[in-house]
């Protein structure tokens, strides 16, 4: 669980690392921000096929995550399903927190070595040794004008452009994959469906193949016994003298 005994105000509300959906260490510096409940939302979402750099609007905060890839670690694939993450003030930009993730990759990376470690197998909260150390890199970045410079020099030297991150509201995300999920839902319903519609359909096919069959056999008794009256009332029924001349 997260380290949160301890409440300081920074705009750094909330931050973890995670593999993939694992969330290996983390911290919040909010009580009442419920922050920490984003990470849960966002993880599943990321994708590590590529290295990744986003942030997410969630009313007046922003998300903040650099996810690894395979690319990024070809010694040690476990390292490539890495994220980074932070929850901070949409006041306080993309820079420092930015800047942030850089220190908080290179401080956890140093401290549990991807050649030594498979983050896959670790449980849950499995790195919680490291919470100390966002605890006091989130007030430092956040708080101290040289935690600031720090971020800001890490910004530069490690995201070239982080004008070029792309953005995206959170709620928008989040209903994209609701509708996604729900197109999928309705498409094998109406798979389903069509499944049964054929089944019903080619069963009332053959039904009415069979009615078709028997009015034309019954069409075809009845024109024969129309004939045999036709025929019989000119021969004489019942005994057919006019016809056989007896």
């Amino acid at each position: 669980m997260a380290s949160s005994s301890t409440f300081t105000s920074t705009p750094l509300l909330y931050s973890c690392i995670a593999y993939r959906t694992t969330i290996l260490t983390e911290h919040t510096t909010s009580a009442a921000s419920q922050t920490s409940s984003l990470a849960s939302l966002i993880l599943p979402k990321i994708d590590h096929r590529t290295p990744q750099k986003l942030t997410y609007t969630h009313n007046q905060n922003f998300i903040h995550y650099i996810a690894d890839a395979p690319s990024d670690h070809p010694d040690s694939s476990s390292a490539g399903g890495l994220t980074y993450l932070v929850v901070a003030s949409s006041s306080f930009g993309r820079r420092i927190p930015f800047g942030f993730l850089v220190e908080i990759k290179k401080q956890f990376l140093a401290q549990h070595d991807p050649l030594a470690t498979d983050f896959a197998a670790l449980p849950p909260y499995g790195a919680a040794d490291f919470n100390g150390k966002l605890k006091e890199l989130m007030v430092s970045f956040g708080t101290t004008q040289g935690g600031k410079r720090d971020a800001i020099s890490n910004v530069q030297a490690d995201i070239d452009n982080v004008k070029g991150i792309m953005t995206e509201n959170i709620e928008r995300v989040l209903e994209r994959g609701e509708r996604i999920d729900l197109l999928v839902d309705k498409t094998d319903r109406l798979g389903v469906g069509a499944h049964d519609f054929r089944m019903r359909s080619r069963g009332l096919k053959r039904q009415m193949w069979w009615k078709n069959v028997k009015l034309m056999v019954l069409l075809g008794v009845v024109v024969v016994f129309l004939v045999y009256l036709f025929v019989g009332f000119g021969c004489g029924l019942p005994a057919w003298s006019r016809c056989t001349g007896k």
